[in-house]
């Protein structure tokens, strides 16, 4: 599975990179901070698989990048997706390198 830093997204989206940024997380945890990611909780991806596009750069995000990983996992097994990536360390590494800035 593909990964990328805190750091590596960072420059990528403060360079206008094209890319989707899609949050794995429940609304709460998306509420309380989020780095402009769309919303689609882990228990939902499948009846949203539509809103993940299969090609283009994609970065899917959790807390700690497990939930997101689970679900490259599943989506590259069942679907056949290959551009997809996970923030490694989720939302806790993002936050321990940059706090809340976006």
């Amino acid at each position: 599975m593909k990964s990328i830093t805190p750091t590596a997204l960072q420059q990528q989206i403060q360079s206008g990179e094209s890319l989707v940024l899609i949050d794995v997380r429940e609304p709460f945890e998306h509420h309380d901070f989020n780095i402009g990611g769309t919303l689609i909780p882990m228990q939902t991806v499948l009846e949203r698989i539509d809103e993940i596009p299969l090609t283009g750069n994609v970065v899917l995000y959790c807390a700690k990048g497990i939930r997101s990983g689970i679900v490259i996992q599943r989506l590259e097994e069942k679907f056949g997706y290959t551009n997809l990536t996970n923030l490694q360390g989720g939302m806790y590494a993002w936050r321990n390198t940059f706090g809340d800035i976006v």
